[in-house]
């Protein structure tokens, strides 16, 4: 009876993938995204959904940390912050409290690549919001006095991040080691010199430049009938002008040849670490085995790095790894925070090792099963919300270049197979390609 059950359980997990295929394409097709395109050359998707009688407004602007140069870092995450603080019609802090007077919030985030905005509130709202976010745009104001205080405001977010959060300086030190020429080199919140010295120039030509309508993915999701967001859009964001293509991005990092290594000082407990290799853009072909390599390591309690590090040798009380979206080619990480008393050379070497039993054995049939499971669970979740639909048709539009392809991602993860994911860890994870950041209390002179 026992071995009757195992071998039904085995076949139901066999086949979860295309149960959840079957589950997802009920629920949501490339089909039901509707899209336009301003005369302003604004790109909007649309997808309808009266489950609930909510909305979502999701801004993608195609500007981020890399658009910067040394002389005017932290611009984009500066803006995030300018975006709330009054236009023409709506003044200083008018556009929290007309969104929450009518239902609605907000929030907004600045990374590498993007800076997101994102309104959530009742559909019947929905003409406030195009007006609050078209006045915005249009029409920000860069008031000196409002800059000046804006400026203080990010200038003590740097401050103290670096001295509360012992990730913030170990990551910043490990980019800048990993990135010699590439604008991935700097931080997003900018460098403090920087901070500074922005001038009036440098602010006005930057917003007109980047916050441009030809520059911004729109999505929206919930109780809104395509024809009525086609409306409000040409009503409130048409007439704002079209501006030039940004310039690209031309810098490419060239290949690293050997391993570098950095060390940072700071009053901690334990020592905490970083290692970043670099891998590629998220459209090769090889993103969605690096991501699953990455859910191999950390994702969860029986994960490689977890099970080994933190559960059976106690050499860690914290480990993970993460491979983001990205544009350029950026970094693979894997981090840890050693236990007491654990040296953070034996913490390194530890880590080396569970990679190295990938590179050489590979992962099971099994292992590799579970983390597709897992990944189409999460994707299918996510797309039950207004929410999640707008945030990962956004994503696929601006990073994979095609929202469709966000509807091809299921098959796209359940097509790696075991010798994928090893190839990828030969590939990537090696000595020469790697960057090793230790931050620790006792640094020798």
């Amino acid at each position: 009876m026992v071995s009757l059950i195992l071998s039904f359980m085995k076949k139901i997990m066999l086949l979860l993938p295309l149960l959840l295929t079957f589950a997802g394409q009920a629920q949501m097709k490339a089909d039901d995204v509707k899209t336009f395109i301003l005369d302003n050359g604004m790109k909007f998707l649309v997808v309808e959904d009266f489950s609930i009688p909510n909305a979502n407004l999701y801004f993608f602007y195609k500007v981020g940390s890399r658009n910067e140069h040394q002389g005017i870092t932290g611009l984009s995450h500066f803006f995030e912050h300018m975006m709330f603080n009054g236009a023409k019609k709506y003044g200083p802090k008018l556009f929290d409290r007309t969104m929450e007077f009518n239902g609605g919030s907000n929030n907004a985030y600045t990374t590498q690549n993007v800076t997101v905005y994102t309104d959530w509130f009742p559909a019947a709202s929905a003409e406030v919001m195009f007006d609050l976010e078209g006045d915005r745009i249009s029409s920000l104001s860069i008031d000196p006095k409002m800059v000046e205080s804006e400026r203080g405001v990010v200038l003590s977010e740097r401050r103290t991040g670096i001295e509360n959060s012992p990730w913030r300086p170990l990551s910043e030190g490990l980019q800048a080691t990993a990135f010699q020429e590439h604008p991935y080199h700097w931080p997003v919140i900018g460098y403090e010199d920087d901070m500074k010295n922005w001038t009036q120039l440098d602010l006005e030509r930057y917003f007109k430049t980047y916050y441009a309508p030809n520059n911004c993915v729109v999505v929206v999701s919930g109780a809104l009938k395509f024809e009525k967001v086609k409306e409000l859009a040409k009503k409130y964001l048409e007439p704002i002008p079209a501006q030039p293509a940004p310039p690209k991005v031309h810098i490419v990092e060239p290949a690293q040849t050997g391993e570098r290594r950095i060390t940072v000082k700071k009053e901690v407990e334990t020592p905490y670490m970083m290692i970043g290799y670099h891998t590629p853009e998220s459209k090769n072909e090889d993103y969605y085995a690096l991501n699953i390599l990455s859910s191999v390591l950390s994702s969860g309690n029986s994960s490689r790095l977890y099970a080994s590090l933190v559960d059976q040798k106690e050499l860690a009380t914290q480990v993970g790894s993460d491979y983001s979206d990205t544009f350029d080619p950026y970094l693979f990480n894997v981090y840890a925070v050693a236990n007491e008393k654990v040296k953070e050379t034996d913490l390194e070497q530890a880590i080396y090792v569970e990679i190295e039993k990938i590179k050489k054995d590979g992962i099971s049939e099994s292992e590799l099963q579970k983390i597709k499971n897992q990944k189409l669970m999460e994707f299918y979740n996510q797309v039950e919300t207004i929410n999640g639909k707008s945030n990962n048709i956004g994503t696929y539009e601006v990073f994979f270049g095609d929202y469709r392809k966000m509807f091809d991602a299921p098959a796209n993860y359940n097509k790696v197979t075991v010798a994928d994911v090893q190839r990828v860890a030969q590939k990537y994870l090696t000595k020469s390609n790697r960057t090793v950041a230790v931050l620790k209390t006792n640094v020798e002179e």
